[in-house]
């Protein structure tokens, strides 16, 4: 393996490290002596790849970023991509409940946090002009009603979405129920789940 390989290996295991102890610990929890040897590191090389506590907690939220980024497909029609994308995050968090857990536990972060809180919203800002792009698309195309406001809409699915990610709505049926009338009330359900 490459120098170069085993220094991105190296830097993905402290940022696993590090989601998973916030998933299990929260926020208090997270310590960067044991993020270190539970990616089988001193804090000297933790501190190599990830300078601050924040920036490792950046690399946190862009590995869970990833994670949501990989539910949006480009195929499709934009109501498609949609229901597809609405599926597959609550799908995501059914599968990875510590996805869910780790977001909570930043959202409640940064209230407190401002670095926290603007790394958020800068995530946020580009999930919300990805739906607004959908949701325009789907309007100009003729598969979704015409009087939707795109980012009234967006900041709706967002916010259901981001409802979904806290562990009381993941483990009960109103998830599933939430976002089933999200996507009645979009136009967007496949017969199946109309």
């Amino acid at each position: 393996m490459s120098a170069r390989a085993v220094a991105e290996k190296r830097r993905l295991d402290l940022i696993s490290a590090a989601y998973h102890a916030i998933a299990e610990h929260g926020f208090e929890g997270l310590r960067t002596r044991d993020v270190a040897a539970e990616a089988g590191v001193n804090v000297a090389t933790l501190h190599y790849y990830f300078p601050t506590k924040e920036s490792l907690i950046r690399g946190v939220v862009d590995h869970a970023m990833s994670r949501f980024q990989s539910t949006l497909t480009p195929r499709g029609a934009p109501a498609v991509q949609l229901r597809n994308h609405l599926r597959a995050v609550r799908r995501l968090l059914l599968d990875e409940p510590e996805l869910g857990a780790v977001m909570a536990e930043l959202a409640l972060r940064a209230a407190r946090d401002q670095a926290i809180q603007d790394l958020l919203a800068g995530t946020f800002l580009a999930w919300q002009r990805t739906m607004r792009g959908l949701l325009r698309r789907g309007v100009k195309e003729g598969n979704m009603r015409a009087e939707l406001d795109s980012a009234g809409v967006a900041a709706i699915v967002m916010a259901t979405l981001t409802a979904c990610m806290l562990p009381v709505m993941n483990t009960s049926p109103i998830g599933d129920q939430a976002l089933g009338q999200l996507e009645k009330w979009l136009g967007v359900a496949s017969p199946a789940r109309s």
